[in-house]
């Protein structure tokens, strides 16, 4: 039996990386952990997983074929990143600070229950959605 811990990383497939790169160290918190420009990857650190960012001319990411658009391409209909603490004002106006426009907050069910959560668009149009804690029952 194959017993999950949870999220380890993901791999986005990335056209412009600085843009890629300052969004989400910038915008969303990670942070770099390391980088092998010589194949072509840059690892940041999102809590306890890791987003990898392949440029999609570089080593690797040439061997995943089409780059990522709106008209076929893409790998990845969405992930999510919990938030601990879920403070929708402040995230808010820091992501209209950087220009993101968010959806609306609404209760989605995830890996912990239902809870408040916003869909988000990263520069090259992946959605991100940013979850919080679950709702306790009153």
């Amino acid at each position: 039996m194959i017993k999950l811990q949870g999220l380890d990383h993901l791999v986005l497939r990335v056209i412009d990386l600085p843009a890629m790169t300052r969004f989400y160290v910038d915008v969303l918190g990670c942070s770099v952990e390391r980088r092998q420009d010589a194949i072509g990857l840059v690892q940041l650190r999102a809590g306890a997983a890791l987003i990898d960012l392949v440029p999609v001319d570089g080593q690797l990411g040439r061997m995943g074929g089409a780059p990522p658009g709106r008209e076929g391409g893409r790998n990845l209909d969405h992930f999510c990143l919990r938030v601990q603490p879920f403070d929708e004002a402040a995230m808010r106006a820091h992501l209209a600070a950087h220009g993101v426009q968010a959806g609306d907050t609404v209760p989605r069910y995830g890996a912990e229950g239902e809870g408040p959560s916003i869909y988000l668009s990263d520069p090259e149009g992946n959605v991100v959605e940013l979850k919080g804690p679950p709702e306790t029952t009153r």
